[in-house]
């Protein structure tokens, strides 16, 4: 409902009194004027509070139109415009597509990896955004030659993402752990992820900003899931990561991880087809997806994790840190009771 301003009713009501007062002079002709005015006055009042209403809403609609032509019209920012970066394990599953992810937004990737032939491949494939670096990170001094070089070729290193690493033997049972390969494992996926940490801080520090990734596991959260000494390692690799954190985070460095779900990347197959060796490739597909299958309607694919890590990687997380990003679709919130009649 309209309502009329102060200084409008003021003289309505004065026009009022005096054609109501007993002891007005007025003529019965100027009663009939006054009653003329005050009904110009209210319709005068009423279309001018009208037309700045309508004023107002069109006013609004623009503006809300003209925001929605923003949003709909602008394409999205690339996150890593610029950014220089190191993926580890690069040359196929998860590593692979983060690579294409971070030159997607911009980034120049190095990409490091024992396979010599697959990671040249790759590197064509991604194209110009990409370098291959062959590299074994279980030997210090190549992790370090790798962070030396993207210096060298780039000016900097803005992201570290330490990717690699391997399952190890398929073997549940504590008590059949092979601690020589308990060794070769804990070289791999931890011991490379510390050596990794180590010289990207050294040249970060100097500049104080960068960000640090690494994968972790949900077996590191969930027992049963995997055997003792991936899933150790894996534990290992988010205990790293939040300790460092606590102390680069006063260098302007972040470090964080992510725990993804089981994949069907040639990692996830070959373990799957280790417990069964006869199995087919596609079939082991199938029982991965099948096992990790929590979020109805969809399912996780290594875009998931690699968009994950671009996030993480990106400003829009510049005040994230220490954190362990699980992508499961909820599987380690819950254990259901497995109830029969």
């Amino acid at each position: 409902m309209f309502s009329y301003s102060s200084q409008l009713k003021m003289k309505i009501l004065r026009c009022s009194l005096l054609l109501r007062s007993p002891s007005s002079h007025l003529t019965e002709r100027n009663r009939r004027r006054g009653r003329v005015v005050e009904r110009n006055h209210a319709r005068n009042g009423f279309e001018v509070l009208f037309n700045c209403r309508v004023k107002r809403g069109l006013a609004i609609r623009t503006g809300i139109r003209t925001q929605q032509q923003q949003f709909s019209t602008h394409s999205t920012p690339a996150r890593l415009a610029g950014k220089v970066a190191i993926i580890t394990g690069a040359a196929s599953g998860v590593g692979k597509a983060t690579a294409a992810e971070f030159i997607h937004h911009g980034a120049q990737v190095v990409l490091a990896d024992i396979q010599h032939e697959l990671g040249k491949y790759v590197a064509a494939e991604l194209g110009p955004g990409a370098t291959f670096v062959p590299c074994d990170v279980t030997q210090e001094p190549q992790v370090a030659a790798v962070v030396d070089l993207a210096v060298a070729k780039h000016g900097r290193l803005d992201i570290m993402y330490n990717n690699a690493g391997i399952c190890g033997p398929m073997t549940f049972a504590v008590t059949d752990v092979d601690l020589t390969e308990f060794d070769r494992v804990m070289a791999v996926n931890v011991r490379s992820v510390v050596a990794g940490i180590k010289h990207a801080a050294r040249v970060m520090v100097p500049r104080r900003a960068g960000s640090i990734l690494c994968t972790a596991s949900i077996t590191g959260l969930v027992g049963g899931l995997a055997p003792l000494t991936y899933s150790l390692s894996k534990a290992a690799v988010a205990a790293a990561v939040r300790l460092s954190a606590a102390e680069l985070s006063n260098h302007g460095i972040r470090v964080n991880c992510i725990s993804p779900v089981g994949l069907p990347t040639p990692f996830g197959i070959k373990a799957i087809r280790e417990i069964f060796p006869d199995m087919e490739e596609q079939r082991a597909v199938e029982m991965i997806e099948l096992s990790s299958a929590e979020l109805a309607g969809t399912k996780c694919e290594v875009e998931d994790v690699a968009k994950a890590a671009t996030f993480l990687a990106s400003d829009e997380a510049k005040y994230i840190s220490g954190h362990n990003l699980v992508v499961d679709g909820g599987f380690t919130t819950s254990k259901r009771l497995k109830l029969s009649p």
